[in-house]
């Protein structure tokens, strides 16, 4: 017998509508299905059944599968080789794969970390890290999950994302009762620029760490997070970062790829090569998100990423970084979020199947922890990057 589904909380919000968003305003920014999987809660007797305006057909609980594809990966499915150890240096091996969970409010986390075939196979160490944090108690808590990936060709670079992580962690910490207490007012902008400067300072002290000499040139880790209130009459889950990976949510079978979008101009106007600066008189320069060029200036350029000469009359710039993410959201009962590194972020926007078959698996709630590793490895072919995962399912 299926039991009835919990009554919805009072206190929760019926509507999607964030609590910083005017009336009438969009609920959310523009998102992109990835597939759509639908069946009735036990039935497997594949009757259609109804899912808001569309017919989908009820189907059984697909079997767990190593891989997707018409044949399998080229490396092996399990761990060969080890990577190389320093006896002074210890601490800094990584695990071939970690695991956690944990059940909060009205969310139920699963999370995993795992080296990618390639990785495997040459004996290297897992690039991607993850974290999980809860700072607080009761309803005053906040859950962080940190999930960081180091630059492929930097030196260390499991260490340098490490290092992020745990300096995301030690700043969240810090002032989590701060940041509860915005999220739960919807502080939006207050949120927004502190987790700006909290995601810069983790970031800009985790280069040139890597033991590189040319490592300060680049970044060396991709930081991107979640926030969770222990609260369960609160809904709203803040995601923010910079760097390659994935934001996808799961609703009502359907995946929706809610990645922040950026805006067409990237970067400050840069003064063109041999021109000397523009008057201060005639106006300060933009900055941010909203660039703009200058009054009085006409012979500026925008940055679109391209190294220009120095030139006599500035410093040179500094390298370009990735941009801030940012997004905060009312989580719906049945939503399940889904965070993830760029080697499964790639396979599940490259890979229909992929989706899908996830889709099925994850569609009537959390698996156990054992069940979530296996199906956020699965494998496809040309996939071989480590692969990072945290999923929220919501009561």
């Amino acid at each position: 017998m299926v039991p009835p589904p919990a009554a919805a909380d009072p206190r929760v919000p019926r509507s999607s509508r964030p609590p910083w968003q005017p009336e009438g305003s969009a609920s959310e920014p523009r998102t992109f299905r990835l597939g759509r999987f639908g069946r009735g809660k036990g039935d497997t007797s594949g009757a259609p059944v109804r899912a808001g305006d569309e017919t989908v057909a009820a189907v059984p609980l697909p079997p767990q599968v190593g891989h997707l594809g018409d044949r399998p990966p080229t490396y092996e499915a399990e761990p060969t080789a080890l990577p190389a150890a320093d006896p002074d240096t210890l601490r800094d091996l990584v695990a071939d794969t970690v695991l956690d969970g944990a059940r909060y409010g009205a969310s139920t986390l699963r999370a995993v970390s795992t080296r990618g075939d390639s990785a495997r196979y040459r004996g290297e160490h897992r690039r991607d890290a993850l974290l999980t944090a809860r700072f607080g108690t009761g309803q005053q808590a906040l859950v962080l999950i940190a999930v960081a990936t180091g630059a492929r060709a930097a030196a260390g670079a499991h260490r340098a994302a490490a290092e992020a992580t745990e300096r995301m962690a030690r700043a969240v910490g810090r002032n989590h009762a701060r940041l509860s207490a915005d999220i739960r007012a919807g502080s939006r902008g207050d949120l927004k620029s502190g987790l700006h400067r909290l995601t810069d300072r983790s970031l800009g002290t985790s280069r040139a760490r890597t033991g590189d000499p040319d490592a300060a040139e680049e970044p060396v880790a991709s930081l991107r997070c979640l926030l969770l209130p222990a609260d369960p009459g609160c809904r709203v889950r803040v995601f923010f970062g910079a760097g390659e990976g994935g934001l996808f949510r799961l609703r009502e079978g359907v995946w929706q790829d809610i990645e922040p979008r950026l805006t067409d101009t990237v970067g400050e106007p840069v003064v063109g090569f041999g021109s000397p600066p523009s008057d201060p008189a005639s106006g300060p320069e933009s900055s941010g998100e909203d660039a703009a060029e200058p009054a009085g200036d006409d012979r500026l350029t925008m940055d679109l990423g391209i190294s220009t000469p120095p030139s006599p009359y500035r410093p040179a710039p500094e390298p370009s970084r990735d941009p801030f993410r940012f997004r905060a959201s009312v989580a719906r009962p049945g939503d399940a979020l889904l965070l993830c590194s760029e080697g499964l972020a790639a396979p599940l926007r490259g890979e229909e199947a992929l989706a899908t078959h996830l889709a099925a698996r994850w569609v009537d709630g959390p698996p156990g922890l054992a069940a979530f590793l296996a199906d956020a490895t699965v494998r496809v072919k040309g996939y071989a990057d480590d692969r990072t995962a945290a999923a929220v399912w919501e009561a």
